[in-house]
Protein backbone atom coordinates (compact mmCIF):
# COMPACT_ATOMS: atom_id res chain seq x y z
CA UNK A 1 0.00 0.00 0.00
CA UNK A 2 1.29 3.47 -0.78
CA UNK A 3 3.00 5.65 1.76
CA UNK A 4 2.75 3.23 4.64
CA UNK A 5 -0.91 2.31 4.90
CA UNK A 6 -4.39 2.41 3.53
CA UNK A 7 -5.23 5.89 2.40
CA UNK A 8 -8.54 7.70 2.42
CA UNK A 9 -8.03 8.26 -1.29
CA UNK A 10 -7.82 4.51 -1.83
CA UNK A 11 -11.04 4.05 0.14
CA UNK A 12 -12.74 6.67 -2.06
CA UNK A 13 -11.52 4.88 -5.19
CA UNK A 14 -13.27 1.72 -4.03
CA UNK A 15 -16.44 3.42 -2.81
CA UNK A 16 -16.84 5.95 -5.63
CA UNK A 17 -15.19 4.33 -8.66
CA UNK A 18 -15.94 0.59 -8.44
CA UNK A 19 -18.01 0.48 -11.67
CA UNK A 20 -15.22 2.30 -13.52
CA UNK A 21 -12.54 0.04 -12.03
CA UNK A 22 -14.67 -2.96 -13.09
CA UNK A 23 -15.00 -1.67 -16.67
CA UNK A 24 -18.75 -1.15 -16.36
CA UNK A 25 -18.53 2.63 -16.69
CA UNK A 26 -16.45 5.19 -18.62
CA UNK A 27 -15.58 7.32 -15.62
CA UNK A 28 -16.34 8.30 -12.06
CA UNK A 29 -16.14 11.64 -10.31
CA UNK A 30 -15.87 12.37 -6.61
CA UNK A 31 -15.02 15.15 -4.20
CA UNK A 32 -12.11 14.47 -1.86
CA UNK A 33 -11.31 16.50 1.25
CA UNK A 34 -7.70 16.72 2.41
CA UNK A 35 -5.85 18.61 5.12
CA UNK A 36 -2.25 18.09 4.00
CA UNK A 37 -1.54 19.16 0.41
CA UNK A 38 1.87 17.43 0.06
CA UNK A 39 0.42 14.13 1.31
CA UNK A 40 -2.57 14.48 -1.03
CA UNK A 41 -0.28 15.21 -3.98
CA UNK A 42 1.84 12.14 -3.15
CA UNK A 43 -1.29 9.95 -3.05
CA UNK A 44 -2.47 11.36 -6.38
CA UNK A 45 0.91 10.66 -7.99
CA UNK A 46 0.92 7.11 -6.62
CA UNK A 47 -2.62 6.27 -7.78
CA UNK A 48 -2.21 8.02 -11.11
CA UNK A 49 0.82 5.83 -11.89
CA UNK A 50 -0.77 2.67 -10.49
CA UNK A 51 -4.04 3.04 -12.39
CA UNK A 52 -2.15 3.95 -15.55
CA UNK A 53 -0.66 0.43 -15.57
CA UNK A 54 -4.23 -0.82 -16.15
CA UNK A 55 -5.11 1.78 -18.80
CA UNK A 56 -7.03 4.06 -16.46
CA UNK A 57 -6.28 7.68 -15.66
CA UNK A 58 -6.77 9.82 -12.60
CA UNK A 59 -7.20 13.55 -13.11
CA UNK A 60 -7.63 16.25 -10.50
CA UNK A 61 -10.12 18.55 -12.21
CA UNK A 62 -10.26 21.25 -9.56
CA UNK A 63 -8.74 22.06 -6.17
CA UNK A 64 -10.10 24.70 -3.81
CA UNK A 65 -10.07 25.17 -0.04
CA UNK A 66 -8.86 21.67 0.85
CA UNK A 67 -11.19 19.90 -1.58
CA UNK A 68 -10.32 18.23 -4.83
CA UNK A 69 -12.60 17.06 -7.61
CA UNK A 70 -11.14 13.77 -8.83
CA UNK A 71 -12.04 12.07 -12.10
CA UNK A 72 -11.05 8.44 -12.70
CA UNK A 73 -11.64 7.21 -16.23
CA UNK A 74 -10.94 4.52 -18.78
CA UNK A 75 -8.88 6.22 -21.48
CA UNK A 76 -9.96 4.05 -24.45
CA UNK A 77 -13.62 4.20 -23.41
CA UNK A 78 -13.55 8.00 -23.08
CA UNK A 79 -11.87 8.29 -26.49
CA UNK A 80 -14.68 6.20 -27.97
CA UNK A 81 -17.36 8.36 -26.32
CA UNK A 82 -15.74 11.57 -27.57
CA UNK A 83 -15.62 10.14 -31.11
CA UNK A 84 -19.36 9.52 -31.22
CA UNK A 85 -20.76 11.87 -33.87
CA UNK A 86 -23.75 13.11 -31.84
CA UNK A 87 -21.70 13.52 -28.66
CA UNK A 88 -19.00 15.40 -30.57
CA UNK A 89 -21.59 17.77 -32.08
CA UNK A 90 -23.07 18.42 -28.63
CA UNK A 91 -19.67 19.08 -27.05
CA UNK A 92 -18.74 21.43 -29.90
CA UNK A 93 -21.91 23.42 -29.12
CA UNK A 94 -20.74 23.54 -25.49
CA UNK A 95 -17.42 25.12 -26.47
CA UNK A 96 -15.19 22.09 -26.91
CA UNK A 97 -13.10 22.45 -30.06
CA UNK A 98 -10.58 19.64 -30.26
CA UNK A 99 -12.10 16.49 -28.83
CA UNK A 100 -8.91 14.69 -27.90
CA UNK A 101 -9.14 13.40 -24.33
CA UNK A 102 -6.52 15.81 -22.96
CA UNK A 103 -7.95 18.88 -24.67
CA UNK A 104 -11.53 18.04 -23.73
CA UNK A 105 -10.49 17.59 -20.10
CA UNK A 106 -8.61 20.90 -20.21
CA UNK A 107 -11.79 22.66 -21.37
CA UNK A 108 -13.81 20.90 -18.66
CA UNK A 109 -11.25 22.00 -16.03
CA UNK A 110 -11.43 25.59 -17.27
CA UNK A 111 -15.22 25.54 -16.98
CA UNK A 112 -15.05 24.10 -13.46
CA UNK A 113 -12.45 26.70 -12.43
CA UNK A 114 -14.88 29.50 -13.30
CA UNK A 115 -16.94 28.43 -10.30
CA UNK A 116 -20.29 28.59 -12.09
CA UNK A 117 -21.25 25.12 -10.86
CA UNK A 118 -20.99 21.91 -12.81
CA UNK A 119 -21.19 22.18 -16.58
CA UNK A 120 -24.03 19.85 -17.53
CA UNK A 121 -21.96 18.14 -20.22
CA UNK A 122 -19.89 16.56 -17.46
CA UNK A 123 -22.38 13.68 -17.68
CA UNK A 124 -20.85 12.73 -21.04
CA UNK A 125 -17.48 12.20 -19.32
CA UNK A 126 -19.19 9.91 -16.81
CA UNK A 127 -20.84 7.77 -19.48
CA UNK A 128 -24.36 9.10 -19.08
CA UNK A 129 -26.46 8.69 -22.23
CA UNK A 130 -26.53 11.81 -24.39
CA UNK A 131 -30.33 11.78 -24.31
CA UNK A 132 -30.30 12.00 -20.52
CA UNK A 133 -27.78 14.85 -20.54
CA UNK A 134 -29.86 16.73 -23.11
CA UNK A 135 -33.04 15.93 -21.19
CA UNK A 136 -31.54 17.30 -17.98
CA UNK A 137 -30.58 20.52 -19.75
CA UNK A 138 -33.90 20.84 -21.58
CA UNK A 139 -35.99 20.20 -18.45
CA UNK A 140 -33.71 22.15 -16.07
CA UNK A 141 -33.25 18.99 -14.01
CA UNK A 142 -37.01 18.54 -13.51
CA UNK A 143 -39.53 15.91 -14.66
CA UNK A 144 -37.13 12.99 -15.03
CA UNK A 145 -38.54 9.49 -15.54
CA UNK A 146 -36.39 8.16 -12.70
CA UNK A 147 -33.33 9.08 -10.68
CA UNK A 148 -30.39 6.93 -9.67
CA UNK A 149 -26.77 7.68 -10.48
CA UNK A 150 -28.18 10.41 -12.74
CA UNK A 151 -31.57 11.76 -13.76
CA UNK A 152 -33.06 9.71 -16.57
CA UNK A 153 -35.04 11.23 -19.42
CA UNK A 154 -34.60 8.40 -21.93
CA UNK A 155 -34.76 4.64 -21.36
CA UNK A 156 -35.73 4.28 -17.69
CA UNK A 157 -35.69 0.46 -17.73
CA UNK A 158 -32.15 0.29 -19.10
CA UNK A 159 -30.99 2.97 -16.66
CA UNK A 160 -32.55 1.11 -13.71
CA UNK A 161 -30.67 -2.05 -14.75
CA UNK A 162 -27.42 -0.09 -14.93
CA UNK A 163 -28.02 1.54 -11.55
CA UNK A 164 -28.57 -1.89 -10.00
CA UNK A 165 -25.45 -3.27 -11.69
CA UNK A 166 -23.36 -0.33 -10.40
CA UNK A 167 -24.77 -0.74 -6.90
CA UNK A 168 -24.00 -4.46 -6.83
CA UNK A 169 -20.50 -3.89 -8.22
CA UNK A 170 -19.77 -1.28 -5.55
CA UNK A 171 -20.97 -3.59 -2.78
CA UNK A 172 -18.79 -6.44 -4.06
CA UNK A 173 -15.73 -4.20 -4.43
CA UNK A 174 -16.19 -2.76 -0.93
CA UNK A 175 -16.47 -6.27 0.53
CA UNK A 176 -13.41 -7.53 -1.36
CA UNK A 177 -11.36 -4.48 -0.41
CA UNK A 178 -12.39 -4.83 3.27
CA UNK A 179 -11.17 -8.44 3.15
CA UNK A 180 -7.75 -7.36 1.84
CA UNK A 181 -8.05 -7.40 -1.94
CA UNK A 182 -6.02 -4.58 -3.48
CA UNK A 183 -7.55 -1.90 -5.68
CA UNK A 184 -5.17 -2.81 -8.50
CA UNK A 185 -6.07 -6.48 -8.30
CA UNK A 186 -9.75 -5.53 -8.62
CA UNK A 187 -9.12 -3.16 -11.53
CA UNK A 188 -9.98 -4.68 -14.91
CA UNK A 189 -7.33 -3.67 -17.47
CA UNK A 190 -8.37 -1.77 -20.60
Amino acid sequence: MPLGGTSMLEKCLVEQCAPTLASLKVGSLFSYTFSDLPSFEAQVLFWRAALNTKGLALAVLNVAAGRALIYVYRVPALKQVLCDREVAAFLMECGYGDLSVDTALDVLCQKLAKGDGFPHEIGIFLGYPLGDVLGFIGHCGQNSKCTGCWKVYGNADEAARLFQKYKKCTAVYKRLWASGRSVLRMTVPC
